[in-house]
C-alpha cells in the first residue's frame, strides 16, 4: 500500500478502513531503512498514526503543519513523496532527519532538535 502514496495528499486516496494497514506498512518501512541508515527511530514509529491523521485531514503544502521537534517528522517526509529518498537519510547530500525547507513546500521551516515550533508557528 505504501506504494500508493508518491506525493502530498494520495493519503487521501486510501480508503479510511485501509489506513491501519498504511500504518504497519510505514512502520515495517521505517524499521528497514533506519535499520539501515540510522536515525530517530522510537519517535518516528510513535508518531505514525498521529502524523498520518494530519496529512489526511489537512491539504499540504497549503496548510502547514509545524512540527515541534523534528526528530518525528519521517512519516511526513513519506507521505509528502520523500519514501524513495529515503537510502540517503542523514547522509551529505541526502535528506535530512529534520524538517528542511529546501527539500520540500510541505516542510513549513527549518527543525531541529530544540522545541522551536511555538515561536515558528507565532512568525
Amino acid at each position: 500500500m505504501l506504494e500508493q502514496i508518491n506525493q502530498p495528499n494520495d493519503i487521501k486516496k486510501i480508503p479510511v478502513d485501509q489506513l491501519p494497514q498504511l500504518a504497519e506498512d510505514i512502520r515495517r518501512f521505517l524499521i528497514d531503512s533506519i535499520s539501515k541508515t540510522g536515525g530517530h527511530l522510537a519517535s518516528n514509529l510513535g508518531a505514525v498514526e498521529l502524523t498520518m491523521a494530519l496529512h489526511y485531514v489537512y491539504d499540504l503544502p497549503e496548510d502547514k503543519i509545524v512540527w515541534d521537534v523534528g526528530h518525528q517528522c519521517y512519516t511526513h517526509k513519506i507521505l509528502t513523496g520523500r519514501r524513495d529518498d529515503f537510502a540517503s537519510l542523514r547522509e551529505e547530500g541526502g535528506i535530512s532527519g529534520f524538517p528542511r525547507r529546501a527539500e520540500s513546500p510541505c516542510d513549513t521551516f527549518d527543525g531541529g532538535h530544540s522545541s522551536t515550533s511555538l515561536s515558528a508557528g507565532l512568525g
